[in-house]
C-alpha cells in the first residue's frame, strides 16, 4: 500500500506504509488490561457498542454517537453529579453546541473523592535533600483538610461563586489546594507563573478582576533565588479588585506575622488553614459553570483570557487520563511544567482518577541532565511528560537515562510543545526505554487538552502521533475545506466536544472567541496546527500553520526543517522563518534559519552546506533555506516554546508588542537589523 505525501506542489515523497516497522507495539495482555479495553468493553456489555479492538472504529462511534459516548463515559467513571435531561444540545452546531446544558457538578468534590491515607501530591524542588522541604508528601485526606479549611478562609474574604482567585506561584501543593478550593465554593482559579514579570502578570489578571491574589514570596531557578515581594505589592497595589493577599514563604522561612503589602489585607497560607470555619460541603455548580481561566502566549498582543468549565475540563482530562494515558489508581505520574502553562491544569487533574501526581519546582537540569531521571527512578513514575526541546537537549548532552537509572516502572513517556523528531524518538527507544509507549500530544491551551495524542493498544511510529482523541472529530482540510488524507492540510475539529471554551473573558458578545477559531471555515473549529492525517488514523504536526512558509506560494511545514536540522549534533537550536522579499519586482517569500549552536561549534560554509544537503534529501528542495545564520539565543515563551512570529516581525522591523510573554525578550536583538537580511 503506498501513501502519497504532497510536501509542496513541485515535489512529492512516497512512503510505503507496510514497510514502516512500529518502534514499539502494545503486548495482548497489556492490551487486555488496558483501561479503554475495560471502557469499550462496557460499551459492549451495555448493548452501546460491538468492541473489537479496533479503535478506529471506537473512534468512529465516539464522534458518530458523540452523546452516547460522553454520557458513557461519565457513568463508567463514576462523575459525581447530576448528568440533567439533556445530554448534548444542538448537536450540529459547534458555536452554540454545549454538553450537559442543565447537568450539575463540583470539579473540587470529584476530586477529592474517596478521601484517604493514600498519597496524592508528591512535591520535589530542586534543590532536593539539599532543602528540608526539598520533598514534600501529602495524602488525599490532607490535601481534602486544607481544601475544605482554606475554601473557608476564602468565603470568610467574601468570595462567592464566579469570584476570581488568581495565582502568582511557583509548582507547588499550595498552588494545587487554592485552585481546589476555588472550586469548592465555585469561584474561578487563574494562575501564571512566578517568573513573570509585573508587566507580564498584571496584563493578565487585571483582565479578570481578581478578588484574592495568593502569591509566593519568590522562587529558585538554576541555584538562584528571585524575590518576588516588590512584585506582589505592586500587583497589589494595582489591582484594586483584591480584597486580600495570601502569602506562601516559599524562598523564606515562614515569619511570626504577615509581610506588610502597603495596607492590604495579607495572611500566610499556613494561617489561613485555621482562621476561619472550614467548609463542610462542596457547592454544587452548573456543569458549564467557569473553572479556569487560562492565557494566550500574548506574543502578538495583550494576552486573551480563555475561560474553561469545570464538567467539560472534568470529562476531558479523565478521558485522556484513564483511556488515553492508562493511568490507574496509585500510578505515579509527573508532567514538566509551570503554573502557567496548561499542562499544570491536566496534570493534577489526574488526582480525579486517584493517581499521585508528583510536582517539579525548579530548574530541570539543576544540578545536572540527570535530575528529572533520578527524580523518576526514586519516585518509581508510571509517566514522565516533557517537552520535545527537553528531549533533544538530552539526547545532546550524552546522557543516556536507561543506563543509569532504574525506569523499570515507567510505562508512558509524554511529549509536546513541539513536534517530536524522528531522531527524537530514536533517542527515547535506544536510550531511554525500549518498551515504553511514546505519546506525543498536540492541543493546547484553547482546549485545556488534546486534539491528537496517545493510545496505548495502538503501535508508535516514528514522527507521528498515535491517533485522534476519542471523542473530537478532528480531521485535516485542505483550503477548499475538503477532507484530505496524506496531505498536509489545516488541523480541524468539526463537531463540539466538552472541553471547548465558555468564551473569553470580556468578550461577551463572543466576536473574538468566534475570529479565533470559526472564521477561517465557517462554524468550524481550526486549530492553526498544520498537519498531515494518516491512513492509519496517526497524524504528524508539521508546525503552527500561522508560520508556514510560503516560498513560491506553496505553503510548507516548518517541522520538517527542524527535523533535520536538529540531527546535528553541532546545532544547539534552531529557528526559520519566511522573510517576504521582493525579486526582479515580484514579491516572495525567502526561508531563513537561524541557528543557535552547540558550545564550542561554529556556523561555516561547509556545515551550511551540510545542513541544506539533509534538508534537500530529508524534505524537499523548497524547504532548503536561502539564508542561513548564527544566533547568540533565540526567543521562547515561558512554556518553553520558539516564538517564530515574534523573530519574524522583528525581522520586517515591526514591533513585538508583549515581549513580557517571552522568557528571554533580549534574544529578539540577535535578530534586529541584521545586514545579511537587509
Amino acid at each position: 500500500m503506498l501513501i502519497m505525501i504532497y510536501a509542496d506542489a513541485n515535489a512529492t515523497s512516497m512512503i510505503d506504509l507496510s514497510m514502516t516497522a512500529p518502534l514499539w507495539t502494545p503486548e495482548k495482555t497489556a492490551v487486555d488490561n488496558a483501561e479503554i479495553s475495560s471502557f469499550a468493553n462496557s460499551l459492549k456489555s451495555s448493548g452501546t457498542y460491538n468492541w473489537q479492538g479496533d479503535y478506529e472504529r471506537l473512534w468512529q462511534y465516539s464522534t458518530t454517537m458523540s452523546a452516547d459516548f460522553w454520557s458513557h463515559l461519565w457513568d463508567w467513571h463514576g462523575v459525581i453529579g447530576d448528568k440533567g435531561d439533556i445530554i448534548l444540545a444542538k448537536p450540529d452546531e459547534m458555536i452554540g453546541g454545549q454538553f450537559f446544558p442543565n447537568g450539575t457538578l463540583n470539579y473540587a468534590e470529584n476530586m477529592l473523592a474517596n478521601a484517604d491515607a493514600r498519597t496524592a501530591i508528591i512535591a520535589h524542588r530542586e534543590e532536593g535533600a539539599a532543602h528540608p522541604n526539598g520533598r514534600i508528601e501529602l495524602s488525599r485526606r490532607d490535601i481534602k483538610d486544607q481544601v475544605m479549611a482554606l475554601a473557608g478562609w476564602l468565603k470568610a474574604q467574601g468570595v462567592t461563586p464566579g469570584d476570581r482567585v488568581a495565582a502568582y506561584t511557583p509548582n507547588i501543593p499550595e498552588a494545587v489546594v487554592t485552585m481546589l478550593a476555588a472550586a469548592t465554593i465555585g469561584a474561578v482559579f487563574s494562575s501564571c507563573s512566578s517568573d513573570f514579570g509585573f508587566v507580564g502578570a498584571y496584563d493578565r489578571f487585571s483582565q479578570i478582576e481578581p478578588t484574592i491574589l495568593m502569591a509566593a514570596d519568590g522562587y529558585r531557578y538554576n541555584g538562584k533565588p528571585f524575590d518576588r515581594m516588590g512584585i506582589i505589592r505592586d500587583l497589589a497595589a494595582a489591582l484594586p479588585s483584591v480584597k486580600a493577599v495570601l502569602i506562601v514563604p516559599f524562598l523564606n522561612a515562614p515569619d511570626t506575622n504577615a509581610p506588610d503589602i502597603g495596607g492590604l489585607n495579607a495572611t500566610l497560607f499556613q494561617d489561613a488553614l485555621s482562621l476561619a470555619e472550614p467548609q463542610t460541603t462542596f457547592t454544587p455548580m452548573p456543569f458549564n459553570h467557569p473553572l479556569y481561566i487560562l492565557y494566550s502566549s500574548g506574543t502578538t498582543g495583550v494576552p486573551k483570557c480563555i475561560i474553561h468549565g469545570a464538567g467539560g475540563t472534568l470529562l476531558q482530562h479523565i478521558k485522556e487520563h484513564r483511556l488515553h494515558s492508562n493511568i490507574k489508581a496509585n500510578d505515579r505520574i509527573f508532567f514538566f511544567t509551570t503554573c502557567g502553562w496548561m499542562m499544570w491544569n491536566w496534570l493534577v487533574s489526574a488526582i480525579a482518577v486517584e493517581a499521585v501526581v508528583v510536582l517539579y519546582e525548579g530548574s530541570p537540569t539543576a544540578p545536572g541532565v540527570e535530575r528529572l531521571w533520578e527524580m523518576a527512578s526514586a519516585e518509581q513514575l508510571s509517566l514522565f511528560g516533557i517537552s520535545a526541546k527537553y528531549i533533544d537537549a538530552i539526547r545532546k548532552s550524552d546522557y543516556r537515562p536507561g543506563a543509569e537509572v532504574d525506569l523499570s516502572r515507567l510505562k508512558q513517556i509524554c511529549s509536546t510543545g513541539s513536534p517530536l523528531s524522528t531522531d527524537g524518538f530514536d533517542f527515547i527507544y535506544d536510550a531511554i526505554k525500549p518498551d515504553v509507549q511514546l505519546a506525543s500530544i498536540s492541543g493546547g491551551t484553547d482546549i485545556i487538552s488534546c486534539f491528537v495524542l496517545g493510545c496505548p493498544i495502538k503501535p508508535v511510529y516514528a514522527g507521528e502521533i498515535q491517533v485522534r482523541g476519542l471523542g473530537m472529530a478532528v480531521d485535516v482540510w485542505d483550503d477548499s475545506g475538503r477532507s484530505i488524507i496524506g496531505v498536509q492540510g489545516e488541523l480541524v475539529c468539526t463537531k463540539p466536544f466538552p472541553s471547548m471554551p465558555i468564551g473569553f473573558w470580556g468578550d461577551d458578545d463572543g466576536v473574538k472567541y468566534r475570529a479565533a477559531y470559526f472564521e477561517h471555515f465557517s462554524g468550524i473549529w481550526r486549530h492553526g496546527d498544520w498537519a498531515t492525517l494518516r491512513e492509519r488514523g496517526s497524524i504528524i504536526i508539521h508546525g503552527r500553520s500561522d508560520a508556514t512558509l510560503n516560498p513560491g506560494g506553496v505553503r510548507i511545514g516548518t517541522a520538517e526543517i527542524y527535523r533535520q536540522v536538529e540531527a546535528f549534533d553541532a546545532v544547539a537550536e534552531a529557528l526559520v522563518i519566511g522573510q517576504t522579499v521582493t525579486e526582479g519586482g515580484a514579491i516572495d517569500v525567502r526561508v531563513v534559519l537561524f541557528l543557535r549552536m552547540a558550545a564550542g561549534q561554529v556556523l561555516d560554509d561547509n556545515l551550511k552546506k551540510e545542513i541544506s544537503l539533509a534538508i534537500r534529501n530529508g524534505a524537499t528542495p523548497r524547504h532548503v533555506p536561502q539564508v542561513i545564520l548564527d544566533v547568540v539565543d533565540i526567543p521562547r515563551t515561558r512554556s518553553g516554546k520558539i516564538t517564530e512570529l515574534a523573530v519574524r516581525d522583528v525581522v520586517a522591523g515591526k514591533t513585538v508588542i508583549n515581549t513580557e510573554a517571552l522568557a528571554n525578550p533580549e534574544a529578539l536583538e540577535y535578530f534586529r537589523n541584521r545586514t545579511e537580511l537587509a
